[in-house]
């Protein structure tokens, strides 16, 4: 076959023979230097003919197992640890073949027996030292421009730091140089990474961005919580310089970091990263190769449920919404192409009773998670009647349809205002979590809700909303500068919902830890401070319905982990659902709003919490049989 001009093949056989011939002269010098040393440096002792005969087969032997180890053929990357094992390997097989040829089949021997051996030793020697000097060559030259690329200093000096240096440092076009590390772990003190060095901790940012010039600090770990990127962040801006950080290790897409993954630091960082640690054997026991349906699976919460679920190989995915835009845009990231002529994407309203139980029926599914709701509270303040329509009267449907089709698993998406409720969203959710934990004692599967604060970017979140109001050039309008809230962000949310499920066990409402909470002033202020023109916050006051401060326990409820760091199991008292008679949609407002507090507090035991279920020993460890079966 004839090479075009484009060809790299004889590029390629030029350099690899290029790197053959390397390696043969180092033998060459290698065995003469063995020999003479072996002479005590007595040249006219050495058989220059028989050390040329050695040299010859040695020679063939070097190019015959470089070959058959990978060496001369591509296989390796040059100078690469892969190709230095070859390597030795090639060169212990030729010294060996010469060292075999010389005992036995030559008499009197072409060299001293310790020649081969000597000088493969010297070999392998110079062939390392060769190839590490070229890397250290190509390294040189792949280095950014000192005067293009911004000075950066990298707080962190683990793997992910290790990673975006070496990134950094291996593309001429790279927007930044990094000039020196920092890092708390002190047993990195003398550490140096592509020779820049780790030069102190944290307390030594300003004197150290201040001796380098840097003009801005990378904060290289991905598994950082908010805390930490909030205090660091805290040290860069104090000093006046910008700061970039690298996504959180559930954002990155593989493991490797590279370039395109620096980025400013958002709202996100600062409120919603938080370590998460994860029992996939859990998790996959009751999701793969199980029929798994989602209700409101175009919304936040339930976009990302089907996501996640995805990587876990149910038998089928069936995502289930009122909302045809939406299931659209949830197939367009499951799939990558929305058709929408499937039967994995169910245009259906859980309000239409005899909808939702065909569907149950015809479909089976084995676990359920329950994402649909009306969540906007203001505007449930003024329909409660939507929200008694939707919230309760479609989680029941959903409930009853589930009891019938012989559902395993139910999970209730459920809300912190749940949780000693005083609006119209949070008697609704607690209803929804009472008629989850009264299924739960009538029906064979188990049924379960799990209860979180508000989720980071989900669709008329306080973080969007202040954001859209800064595009439009503000003001930003806060209720209270006392307000605290608790965040997560959808993906960390949805992992927990998606573990909780699978630990959850029947008549339980699980409680995700969200954090510290945090002021929504704070928020409002970082992102006005960062805003390209000036932007007023306007206090409003708190709105109908709306705490000062948000809990994630009511009263009553105790705080018991007895599986997960992150999740608090509590109990439910049940509400049988023919209480809901009390609750009349058709009614006036002000009476909606006093029959669903009436129907809330209400309970068969007159409001006695029931204990928490046994879930072993008070060493924490699950009794047999904790996981739900």
């Amino acid at each position: 076959m004839t090479a075009t001009p484009s060809d790299p093949r004889p590029r390629l056989a030029r350099q690899l023979a290029k790197h053959a011939l390397g390696d043969l002269v180092a033998w060459a010098v290698a065995l003469v230097m063995a020999v003479v040393m072996r002479f005590e440096f007595d040249y006219h002792k050495v058989d220059w003919t028989g050390l040329a005969i050695v040299v010859a087969l040695v020679f063939v032997a070097q190019v015959m197992a470089g070959m058959g180890f990978g060496l001369y053929v591509g296989r390796w990357r040059y100078g690469s640890f892969e190709e230095v094992a070859a390597l030795a390997k090639a060169v212990g097989v030729a010294a060996a073949i010469s060292f075999a040829v010389d005992a036995v089949a030559v008499t009197p021997r072409l060299v001293p027996l310790s020649t081969p051996v000597i000088g493969g030793f010297i070999a392998i020697f110079l062939m390392s030292g060769i190839r590490y000097a070229r890397r250290l060559d190509a390294e040189r030259r792949m280095r950014p421009s000192t005067d293009a690329a911004e000075r950066i200093v990298v707080f962190g000096a683990g793997e992910a730091g290790a990673q975006v240096v070496t990134a950094m440092l291996h593309d001429p076009d790279s927007p930044y140089l990094p000039v020196a590390l920092l890092d708390d772990d002190l047993a990195k003190r003398n550490l140096r990474i592509m020779g820049v060095p780790v030069v102190g901790t944290r307390h030594r940012l300003a004197a150290v961005t201040a001796a380098y010039e840097a003009k801005a600090v990378l904060i290289a770990i991905p598994s950082a919580d908010s805390s930490v990127v909030g205090q660091l962040s805290k040290l860069v801006d104090e000093i006046g310089l910008s700061v970039k950080v690298l996504p959180s290790h559930r954002e990155l897409f593989g493991d490797t970091v590279s370039l395109s993954d620096i980025r400013d630091v958002t709202p996100a960082d600062l409120l919603g990263r938080h370590e998460i640690k994860t029992d996939l054997s859990s998790i996959a026991g009751y999701l793969t190769g199980k029929r798994v349906m989602v209700t409101g699976a175009g919304g936040s919460i339930g976009s990302e449920l089907c996501r996640q679920l995805h990587q876990f190989a149910p038998a089928e995915l069936i995502m289930v919404d009122r909302d045809e835009s939406a299931l659209h845009a949830v197939k367009l990231i499951i799939d990558g192409r929305a058709l929408l002529d499937t039967p994995d994407t169910v245009l259906l309203c859980i309000r239409s009773r005899s909808a939702v139980r065909e569907l149950m029926l015809e479909r089976r599914p084995d676990v359920v998670f329950h994402a649909a709701a009306l969540k906007h509270l203001p505007m449930l303040e003024q329909y409660p009647a939507e929200a008694v329509l939707t919230n309760v009267q479609g989680t029941l449907n959903l409930l009853d349809a589930a009891a019938e089709a012989g559902v395993a698993r139910f999970v209730n998406i459920s809300t912190d205002k749940a949780a000693d409720p005083i609006s119209v969203l949070g008697y609704t959710k607690r209803l929804s979590e009472r008629l989850t934990a009264w299924m739960s004692d009538q029906a064979d599967g188990i049924y379960l809700s799990v209860r979180f604060g508000n989720v980071l970017g989900s669709r008329g979140s306080v973080l969007t909303s202040f954001q859209a109001q800064i595009a439009a050039g503000g003001p930003v309008t806060v209720t209270d500068a006392e307000v605290v809230r608790y965040f997560m962000t959808v993906e960390e949310a949805v992992e927990l919902v998606i573990q909780a499920g699978g630990i959850g066990r029947g008549g339980e409402a699980l409680v995700l830890d969200m954090g510290d909470p945090v002021r929504i002033d704070d928020v409002a202020r970082f992102l006005v401070e960062r805003a390209e023109r000036p932007i007023d916050i306007v206090y409003t006051g708190l709105r109908p319905g709306e705490k000062l401060n948000e809990v994630l326990l009511g009263i009553g409820e105790v705080d018991y982990r007895p599986l997960h760091p992150l999740i608090s199991h509590v109990s439910v008292p049940p509400l049988d659902p023919a209480l809901l008679l009390l609750i009349d949609p058709t009614a006036p407002r002000p009476q909606i709003v006093a029959s669903l507090k009436q129907a809330t507090t209400r309970s068969a035991d007159a409001g006695r919490m029931p204990p928490p279920r046994a879930y072993g020993d008070a060493s924490g460890q699950p009794a047999s049989g904790a996981n739900g079966g």
